[in-house]
């Protein structure tokens, strides 16, 4: 398409908080780059800050915030209606391209309705087709002019079925230096005197869903519960997405660990890492972050039953966590479903306290610079060509 014919509308869509700092890093590029770019669809506080003035939301991200079959079930009549609704309305405005950025679920349907149609897409995040539902591969095909791949192995695997993808590494990868200091974490999040000096300082971060959070906090409260005990002086601190999260997260703390104080910030995940001496968190984009600020971890994850059940029909790999995939051994510990109880976590958190592991430092910065790549760059220019092609 010549330049000259183009809409200069981007359409994308973010599922959640980890797709919203993607589309926002990708915004951002594309308007560096298209000094007339506007863009609708759904967005993330992130997006919307990047976009300014020149964005138009379809839906909020939020709305389609869920996790698990269970979940999934409770909410499939309204999630199929905005995914119709979505797709008509994403149709109707004609893009230059469409974006999905991760929640293949939802997206992959979008973008295969849209490519039929006569526009063009991007899927940014492959789905975890190495690991689990292989045969995805082709419904992913069909409905994508490119994938952009955050993991290095994966176009590999792409290419093996002549599938469209371009590695482009992993944003947070430029975001978080490859040093950050523990020192300047806690001034920026106005330590007292005391908790500053610690060298007890154990984060938690049970997540950024509402399933996620209201399976792990009570095991990670119960948990510090056993933890003070060993190490009365230890300080427990938290990170949440949003402030109705940072609530719901205090409130089931509260109620498994009355005793304990936790301290939480919103929206300040990177600096309540940094300024930890332990992590425990759900697995997911957090695991990475973690890695990136090079802080020792104990990864955890629960989901329903049935998701469960499910799951280990399907899933070929033996490792979740980015942290090991990316290294390609068990580099972190996994507490996962039933592994993932208050006594397994309390053993693993004293682990770091009193065991050094000066390889798995090593190993975290050859995966930091492994994954520099200029992401949303290279990104933004994946986009473009798609656009323009």
């Amino acid at each position: 398409m010549p330049l000259a014919s183009r809409n200069h509308l981007y359409a994308l869509s973010a599922c959640e908080a980890s797709g919203d700092a993607l589309g926002a890093g990708l915004v951002c590029e594309l308007m560096k780059r298209d000094s007339r770019a506007r863009f609708t669809g759904i967005f993330g506080p992130r997006m919307r800050a990047a976009a300014g003035s020149r964005y138009e939301q379809l839906y909020d991200m939020e709305e389609l915030s869920v996790m698990g079959i269970g979940e999934v079930i409770k909410s499939l009549p309204r999630l199929l209606k905005i995914r119709k609704n979505f797709k008509t309305a994403v149709l109707e405005r004609h893009p230059d391209v469409f974006v999905g950025i991760d929640g293949p679920d939802f997206n992959l349907s979008v973008e295969l309705f849209l490519k039929k149609s006569g526009i063009r897409t991007v899927h940014y995040v492959s789905p975890s087709v190495w690991a689990w539902r292989s045969g995805r591969i082709h419904k992913i095909k069909a409905a994508t002019d490119m994938v952009l791949s955050i993991l290095p192995f994966e176009k590999d695997f792409y290419a093996r079925y002549d599938a469209p993808c371009t590695y482009v590494g992993h944003r947070l990868a430029e975001e978080i230096p490859m040093e950050y200091p523990i020192t300047a974490a806690r001034l920026e999040l106005n330590f007292s005197e005391s908790v500053f000096k610690s060298n007890m300082v154990t984060a938690v971060l049970p997540g950024s869903r509402i399933a996620e959070i209201t399976f792990l906090t009570p095991e990670f409260a119960e948990a510090a519960y056993l933890l003070q005990k060993s190490y009365p002086g230890m300080r427990f601190i938290c990170a949440a997405t949003s402030a109705a999260k940072a609530r719901l997260i205090s409130r089931l703390w509260r109620e498994h660990a009355p005793s304990i104080p936790l301290t939480i910030w919103v929206g300040k995940s990177h600096a309540v890492m940094a300024a930890a001496n332990a992590v425990i968190l759900s697995s997911g984009t957090a695991t990475l972050e973690a890695m990136l600020l090079k802080k020792r971890m104990v990864v955890c994850y629960i989901i329903s039953r049935i998701t469960a059940m499910i799951g280990k029909r399907v899933v070929k790999v033996d490792m979740y966590s980015l942290p090991n995939l990316l290294s390609g051994k068990r580099i972190v510990p996994e507490l996962i479903q039933d592994d993932c109880n208050p006594v397994r976590i309390c053993e693993e958190v004293k682990k770091i306290y009193t065991q050094e592991n000066r390889d798995q430092m090593l190993e975290f910065a050859r995966i930091h610079k492994e994954l520099r790549m200029d992401s949303d760059a290279r990104a933004a220019e994946a986009v473009l060509k798609v656009a323009e092609s």
